[in-house]
């Protein structure tokens, strides 16, 4: 008799066409029958007695069997009440265990990896694609960056990989590095600038010339580098006050003023096409990029993406 109605709840509960019964009506009824009342169920369950006496009424309507003997003060189970009591609260604690194991699964696996669009353009799309379609079951979340805001989400333990140039190690505490390509500087200029109708650039030629960058708050690597870079040739750079907060904004600024900045080669894919590129010679040293990623306990995920990047640059290296 037992398995007959447990049967036949299954059958109301799976197949919703059939049944307007619903797990709270479970619920419900189950709390009466523990309780011994309506009133104290109702308490528990945050309902009025009313409320609570409807619902009860609506399951014992929707399965034609009364479950519930009421009296003035007291209620008391009909034998199929027990009967149908038992399976209730069977079907409550496995539907209450497949919630507890559904909230304390953990979440999906993750891989947060921080780059810098700029320096990853040409080869980032193809190792995406080629990551996601190995590891369907890892949830790739990649966020383009500001170089600050990449040090302030690696110390804030917010990223498992930041690819970005070598030279802000000392902003990345206890992370390991490996080194991704060289990009050789190149000079961004608007094709309204005579420059552009130089095929090649001696930097003693930007001497002169008033150069537009990248803010220092966003990209704090940019300026010093550039003078850097530019002093084997005694040329202190001249940048124009109007700085640009991202790579996007720079080109505008480029393009609005008929004017110049030094970039790397990374950028080609990306170029708009007002701006033009054209390289030094001599050449100017190339900036290290390199992934960064934490020594300790680092995600299991890291090494097959990056192996998947390295594949990508090495691709795109013997395409140039």
């Amino acid at each position: 008799m037992a398995n007959a109605v447990f049967l036949e709840l299954l059958i109301l509960l799976v197949i919703p066409r059939m049944s307007f019964m619903e797990l709270r009506h479970l619920r419900y009824f189950a709390a009466v029958a523990a309780h011994g009342s309506f009133s104290r169920a109702a308490n528990q369950l945050h309902l009025t007695q009313p409320a609570l006496s409807r619902q009860v009424k609506s399951l014992e309507d929707e399965i034609g069997i009364a479950l519930i003997v009421r009296r003035q003060n007291t209620i008391s189970l009909t034998s199929a009440g027990e009967e149908f009591y038992e399976e209730a609260k069977d079907i409550l604690a496995r539907v209450d265990v497949a919630v507890r194991r559904i909230k304390t699964r953990p979440h999906a696996e993750k891989l947060r990896v921080g780059y810098v669009h700029s320096l990853t353009a040409g080869v980032m799309p193809g190792v995406v694609k080629r990551f996601q379609s190995y590891n369907k079951h890892v949830l790739l979340e990649l966020s383009d960056l500001t170089t600050h805001a990449m040090c302030e989400k690696a110390a804030a333990g917010q990223i498992d990989m930041a690819i970005l140039p070598k030279s802000l190690d000392s902003h990345f505490k206890g992370f390991q590095w490996v080194e991704l390509e060289r990009l050789a500087p190149v000079l961004v200029v608007s094709k309204k600038n005579p420059l552009a109708k130089t095929s090649r650039i001696h930097p003693e030629k930007l001497r002169d010339k008033v150069l537009f960058g990248l803010g220092a708050d966003k990209y704090p690597e940019y300026v010093p580098r550039l003078k850097v870079i530019l002093k084997t040739f005694g040329v202190k750079p001249q940048l124009c006050d109007q700085t640009s907060e991202d790579i996007a904004a720079l080109f505008i600024a480029i393009e609005a003023n008929a004017g110049m900045a030094v970039l790397t080669e990374g950028v080609l894919p990306m170029l708009p096409a007002t701006l033009t590129v054209r390289p030094f010679s001599p050449g100017l040293d190339p900036l290290l990029i390199a992934a960064a990623l934490p020594a300790l306990r680092p995600n299991p995920h890291c090494e097959a993406f990056l192996k998947l990047l390295l594949d990508e640059i090495s691709k795109s290296s013997r395409r140039k």
